[in-house]
């Protein structure tokens, strides 16, 4: 199972990032925009994923991901179950995540070295 510490980790080492705590939660941001978000129990992450594909995601593995709550469906999200990844993974969706929220210029190394 993937921690939040392990979360944040890497996270942190993302260009723009920073942390906080919000109505018992741990969110990282770029500016005002979350890209992770954990439930306050830690055992789920929400991230920025494009709506057009969640669906598919959803479907391709439903013990993994799942929809938001409802008020979070018009926002581009998912959720995962941290105990369904492993941290290759959670690289993968920490950065994809990430990259949907900064400019192309800044995530565009990252890309490069996948």
């Amino acid at each position: 199972m993937v921690s939040l510490d392990e979360v944040r980790s890497l996270a942190l080492t993302l260009p723009r990032t920073t942390e906080a705590f919000v109505r018992g939660c741990v969110k990282f941001r770029v500016g005002r925009i979350v890209y992770l978000a954990f439930s306050r129990d830690e055992t789920l992450m929400g991230f920025a994923f494009p709506k057009e594909w969640r669906n598919a995601l959803i479907e391709t593995e439903p013990h993994k991901f799942m929809l938001p709550r409802e008020s979070d469906l018009r926002y581009n999200w998912a959720v995962v179950r941290l105990v369904e990844i492993d941290a290759v993974e959670m690289r993968e969706l920490v950065i994809d995540a990430w990259a949907l929220v900064v400019p192309k210029s800044v995530s565009a190394p990252y890309a490069e070295a996948d």
